[in-house]
């Protein structure tokens, strides 16, 4: 039996002016870097800088070729919707900042990426 060892991805990039751009590819990181410097689709070329906001893995190029037609079906509401649960899954896989609050901070409401951050200790995971 053959291993595949093919990857294919389907992504959607927000544009500088809000649009969403759907596309496929094999090499995710790549072509990210070709819409960037205005040298992929050029649909982005004037709606530059763009920001990936989805992306999802298949093993088959033909999933890939149909999850984005499906994608470019669904309205923009769909499509943020669809945004904000990957979002949320990939938060899940961060991993845990290196600054946690303070106990003062947090009962004057400060929030996750304020200055008021105590660095944790690597070694104890204290303070």
């Amino acid at each position: 039996m053959i291993k595949r060892k093919s990857k294919y991805y389907v992504y959607i990039i927000e544009c500088s002016n809000g649009a969403y751009y759907t596309g496929y590819t094999n090499n995710l990181e790549n072509r990210i870097k070709e819409h960037s410097s205005g040298h992929g689709a050029k649909y982005l070329r004037g709606k530059l800088p763009v920001k990936l906001v989805y992306a999802k893995e298949y093993k088959y190029y033909k999933n890939a070729v149909h999850a984005e037609i499906d994608i470019k079906k669904r309205t923009r509401v769909e499509k943020e919707a669809m945004i904000k649960a990957y979002v949320k899954s990939t938060e899940k896989l961060a991993p845990p900042a290196p600054f946690l609050l303070s106990a003062k901070a947090r009962k004057q409401g400060a929030k996750r990426g304020d200055d008021t951050r105590v660095q944790v200790c690597k070694k104890t995971g204290g303070f």
